[in-house]
C-alpha cells in the first residue's frame, strides 16, 4: 500500500486515498502474513489497486471482501477460527437481503459453498446466533473488518504448505471483485444500517457422529 501511494503521487502512506479502504486493509494483512521469501510477488499487484475507489458508499464491496476472505480460510482454518468465520458468513448471508436482495454479485453462493465444507462449524454458529438473537432481539450487522482479520490469520496459521499462494490468490480475486463492483456501480440506494426484520430460520445439515 505504501508503494501504491508512491505510484499514485500521494504522500507516502499505507492508507492511500487511491485504494478502497477495505481492499487496502485486506492487502496490508496479506502482506503482513506472507513469508519474507514470497512477499515480493505481491508487488506485481500494486498497479492494479491504484484507482480502485468507489465514488459512492457501496456496502456490497465490504461484504464481498469479507465473504471472499472467509470462504478462502474456512476449509483450512483451525476449529475456533472456523466457528467464528461461520458466524460471520451466516450474518453476511442475512445482510445480503438488505444490501443486495438480488445478489447480483453471487456472494451468497460463495458463502454457501464455503459453509458446506464445514457443517459442524455451521451447526455451532447457528446455535450461537440463535442464543444471541434471544438476548438481542434486533439484528446486528456483520463486522466486515473483523471477519477479514480472522480469515487472514486463519490462512496464515493453517497447517498447509501453500499459504503464500492462498494469500496471493485471495488478494488477486479481491482486486477483481472490487473492480467488477465498481464498474457495475452501486445500486440506486445502498442501505448502511442493519435490517430490523427477523431473517428466515436456517436449518443446517444434521451432523452425526
Amino acid at each position: 500500500m505504501e508503494f501504491a501511494s508512491y505510484l499514485a503521487g500521494e504522500r507516502w502512506s499505507d492508507h492511500p486515498a487511491c485504494t478502497h479502504p477495505s481492499l487496502a486493509a485486506l492487502a496490508r494483512l496479506v502482506n503482513d502474513w506472507s513469508s519474507d521469501a514470497k512477499r515480493s510477488r505481491l508487488a506485481a499487484m500494486v498497479p492494479s489497486v491504484i484507482g480502485l475507489v468507489s465514488p459512492v458508499a457501496d456496502e456490497r464491496i465490504e461484504l464481498m471482501l469479507a465473504v471472499r476472505a472467509a470462504a478462502t480460510a474456512l476449509p483450512i482454518a483451525s476449529e475456533p477460527r472456523q466457528r467464528a468465520l461461520a458466524v460471520g458468513l451466516i450474518r453476511c448471508e442475512a445482510q445480503l437481503d438488505v444490501v443486495d436482495p438480488q445478489d447480483t454479485t453471487q456472494t451468497r453462493e460463495l458463502a454457501r459453498n464455503a459453509l458446506d465444507t464445514v457443517p459442524l462449524a455451521e451447526v455451532w454458529a447457528t446455535r450461537q446466533l440463535a442464543i444471541l438473537r434471544g438476548r438481542k432481539p434486533r439484528n446486528f450487522a456483520p463486522l466486515y473488518d473483523a471477519i477479514v482479520n480472522v480469515a487472514i490469520a486463519g490462512i496464515g496459521e493453517a497447517c498447509v504448505a501453500d499459504t503464500d499462494d492462498l494469500l496471493a490468490g485471495l488478494l488477486e480475486r479481491a482486486i477483481n471483485d472490487c473492480r467488477r463492483l465498481m464498474r457495475e456501480g452501486a445500486p440506486a440506494t445502498t442501505p448502511r444500517t442493519p435490517s430490523t426484520r427477523t431473517p428466515a430460520t436456517r436449518t443446517p445439515a444434521t451432523v452425526t457422529g
